[in-house]
């Protein structure tokens, strides 16, 4: 559990994240909003990459950013090999996600949604109390998308990982996450617990919720 008590940012005059204070269980947590809504920001501050006032609990984070960030003079094992794991892991990480016949590729010959596969992957198998991911299919077109989000559900059957991901899209908070906490204008305004038998990459699955976070974000 990440505790954050009296989380304040800003930018000169502006207030990114306005006095904050809730927890972060463990599980998978969305943090839902739209652009400028303070996601990113919120992200960074936990894993101490920028400067904030207030508290937050330390916790060791491995993060996913929106661009994949391998290094191009490296095969995809020795990307993922830098994750400290041993060759079993990164062997049965690949075939969950479906990787087996990149191993000796490099990045420049991936396509958009394999190198974003590979640094999903590289930062599950990193050893960090939780996971950090930026809009990481912010990047990816629809049928790439889907596919992502249920090798990552299938990765998460065999490697339970406590993940903290941000996002503007409903259609991804509904699809993996144990809880959704909505933010707005630099505020938590709602908290909402998503059944875990619901989570499916079926982009037309729990119409209920996605109502109801739909009007969440419209406040």
């Amino acid at each position: 559990m990440i505790e954050i008590k009296n989380l304040t940012k800003k930018y000169k005059n502006l207030t990114v994240l306005d006095d904050l204070s809730f927890t972060i269980n463990d599980g998978v947590t969305c943090i839902l909003g739209e652009s400028g809504s303070g996601k990113t920001t919120l992200l960074n501050a936990i894993s101490s990459l920028t400067d904030y006032d207030g508290f937050i609990s330390k916790v060791k984070c491995s993060y996913v950013f929106q661009s994949p960030n391998l290094l191009p003079n490296l095969t995809v094992y020795d990307n993922l090999k830098i994750s400290g794991a041993t060759e079993e892991e990164i062997l049965s990480g690949l075939d969950a996600f479906n990787l087996t016949d990149k191993k000796l590729a490099y990045p420049n010959f991936l396509s958009g949604g394999e190198r974003q596969r590979v640094a999903l992957l590289r930062g599950l198998l990193k050893n960090s109390d939780y996971l950090l991911l930026d809009e990481p299919f912010s990047s990816l077109d629809l049928k790439n998308k889907r596919q992502e989000v249920e090798y990552l559900l299938s990765m998460l059957k065999s490697k339970p990982t406590n993940i903290i991901f941000v996002t503007h899209d409903i259609n991804e908070a509904v699809a993996f996450s144990d809880e959704i906490l909505i933010l707005k204008h630099g505020k938590i305004i709602k908290r909402i617990k998503n059944s875990s038998e619901k989570r499916t990459p079926d982009y037309f699955s729990n119409a209920e919720l996605k109502m109801q976070l739909e009007k969440l974000l419209t406040l």
